[in-house]
């Protein structure tokens, strides 16, 4: 199992008041898997997202990546991750403006020590950013900069992508464009995909799909 989390619980502080956002949350996913989580705004989807990634810790529960458990790792440890076995996709692109395409999609691979010329190439040539790569990002479209990110996110071959509503800031088209691309590249790594998406129409194209409400997975 690539992905297993049991019993995880997050709970937030807010002024005052105090709000329990997961509620023993169970999850797992194979090797090689995609996996849409859908549930309503304020679900608590980003959040779980978030904990998988080590962008944050929870509360109790354990969550393994092929067996180890990464709540108990430090920031760094948890960053070295990040770096090499697990890319994440957000909604905003969080491209480098000082970079040009082509080191943008490289960005992560370097800093991991494992870039691949070749891997990275086939990347920007199946992205369709084979004239953009000297650009830089403020001078492409969305979904260019969106499929940059993804570009990036691949370029280290993770073993698991988390993506939190990609082409939620993409007009229709450019979404359907952006997903189209996002998944083959998904499948040709073969690494487990745990995607965040309102889009039911998304979710079906998934190997799976579970449903988030009231910090509970069902």
């Amino acid at each position: 199992m690539l992905l297993r989390a049991r019993d995880v619980s997050k709970t937030y502080s807010i002024a005052d008041q105090t709000l329990q956002v997961l509620r023993g949350v169970d999850l797992d996913l194979a090797a090689s898997e995609t996996l849409a989580l859908t549930g309503e705004s304020g679900s608590g989807k980003s959040t779980l997202l978030h904990l998988v990634g080590g962008l944050d810790v929870p509360d109790a529960g354990s969550i393994e990546i092929e067996g180890t458990d990464i709540a108990g790792r430090s920031d760094a440890e948890r960053a070295h991750l990040r770096r090499t076995d697990i890319g994440v996709v957000f909604q905003q692109f969080n491209l480098i403006p000082s970079l040009t395409v082509a080191d943008n999609i490289a960005f992560q691979a370097r800093l991991a020590g494992s870039a691949d010329k070749e891997w990275i190439a086939y990347l920007g040539q199946t992205l369709g950013l084979e004239d953009q790569l000297s650009k830089y990002p403020e001078q492409l479209s969305g979904g260019q900069q969106q499929r940059v990110a993804i570009g990036r996110t691949l370029a280290v071959r993770p073993k698991l992508v988390l993506a939190d509503e990609p082409t939620g800031n993409l007009d229709e088209a450019s979404a359907q464009t952006v997903m189209d691309l996002f998944l083959k590249l998904v499948g040709e790594t073969r690494a487990g995909l745990l995607l965040v998406t309102h889009s039911k129409s998304l979710a079906s194209r998934l190997d799976r799909n579970v449903h988030l409400s009231v910090g509970v997975v069902s």
